[in-house]
């Protein structure tokens, strides 16, 4: 059998996975799909990749709603379609590295420990990231797991965009700003050459707009700057997460009697599009919906996004090309088209047809900046860094 490559993305309440082949050092999907529900119903989505069709079924009873039964559940499923053997290597999705890490490592119990520490600064997703990976050096101590960082790629920002006006102390902690959606940003400089060599090594602001929304400004195929910072509540507003927010207001909430998890919650949890409009996180529901919260939390979206794309080409000095990425990104022509057209003074000019239809380019052929929708793929990124540190370069 090749050797096989398992990338595992996991969630409060989802798992993702991809297995890949490795053939003459390239990567062939095998399988994949995800554990959703987790903490509810969880159920079993495969899609219809290889000789698998794509279905849905629940979790036998006996698994239980929790992560570690569906983890469970998922290592033996995983096993049986390889047929008893184990991946070569597995790649997981670590949301922050930290001031430690600033490319993506082999996990050993020091980087274990060091990616507890920063726990505090990404409660709703480290937590879920380490989870696996402690699990499966339990279940299988001889796999070499590889941990990929979002952090990671934004980790040469220049100093001045790293920087927060706090004491020197504070910075030497690691408060700092590092960026996220890093994975998602590699592959999507990675596919610029062959999908726009027209911007690939020019000035380029990547909109990763999904549950969770960042922009990147691009630079050579280098990060310039990002509008998240010290943690991924900061910048666009979110599903859940209000993006920025005056620290008045934590400090507002915390004499109101909050304490810090209170406040957490509230941040993590109840702000964003949902606090918004008090009817749903999802982007989708929000624009088939005629209750004007619905729009106000819509409208207030494309309009920081759009403040955003301002910022980063003033980072950049000058703007070619603004690509949307992720769910939102990919599949809400109607927000594209807001976002362009808040944009037009910067030389953005949308070809309406091209966005409604989801095609590559979505701008007019005169445009002066040049637009495109790029599927990301943050678990190609995850198997081909695990790859590369499986090969040992």
């Amino acid at each position: 059998m090749p050797d096989t490559i398992l990338v595992i993305n996991a969630g409060s309440s989802s798992i993702k996975f991809q297995l890949f082949y490795v053939a003459d050092s390239a990567l062939a999907v095998r399988l994949r799909g995800q554990v959703e529900g987790i903490g509810t119903h969880p159920r079993l989505v495969v899609h219809g990749d290889g000789s698998l069709q794509a279905r849905t079924e629940p979790l036998p009873e006996e698994v239980g709603p929790g992560g570690p039964g569906a983890l469970a559940f998922l290592g033996a499923w995983l096993r049986e379609q390889l047929g008893g053997t184990t991946p070569t290597a597995i790649g997981h999705r670590v949301v922050h590295g930290g001031p430690a890490y600033d490319t993506h490592v082999v996990v050993d119990d020091t980087v274990i420990a060091t990616l507890e520490a920063y726990v505090p600064l990404a409660p709703l997703h480290q937590p879920n990231n380490l989870a696996p990976i402690r699990a499966i050096r339990t279940m299988m101590p001889d796999v070499l797991q590889v941990a990929c960082f979002d952090t990671a790629f934004h980790r040469r920002h220049p100093e001045l965009a790293d920087r927060y006006a706090i004491p020197e102390e504070l910075y030497q902690e690691g408060v700092r700003r590092y960026g996220f959606h890093g994975l998602s940003y590699e592959y999507i400089v990675r596919r610029l050459p062959e999908l726009a060599p027209e911007i690939a090594g020019g000035r380029v602001v990547v909109a990763h707009l999904g549950s969770g929304a960042s922009m990147c400004a691009i630079r050579d195929g280098l990060s310039v700057d990002s509008t998240m910072g010290f943690t991924a509540l900061d910048g666009l507003p979110m599903g859940t997460r209000p993006g920025q927010l005056d620290p008045g207001v934590v400090l507002y909430l915390a004499d109101k009697g909050m304490d810090a998890r209170a406040i957490e919650r509230l941040l993590y949890h109840d702000c964003g599009l949902k606090g918004l409009s008090g009817i749903s996180n999802d982007v989708r529901n929000l624009l088939g919906s005629t209750d004007p919260r619905a729009r106000l939390a819509l409208e207030y979206f494309v309009y920081r996004a759009s403040l955003a794309i301002g910022s980063l080409a003033a980072a950049l000095g000058g703007i070619d090309g603004l690509v949307f990425t992720a769910g939102i990104g990919e599949h809400a022509p109607a927000i594209r088209k807001a976002i362009a057209h808040r944009s037009r003074w910067l030389g953005l000019d949308l070809d309406e047809q091209a966005n409604e239809a989801g095609m590559l380019c979505i701008s007019a052929p005169d445009s002066r900046i040049k637009a495109y929708v790029i599927p990301t793929d943050e678990e190609r990124m995850i198997a081909l860094h695990t790859l590369k540190l499986l090969k040992g370069d």
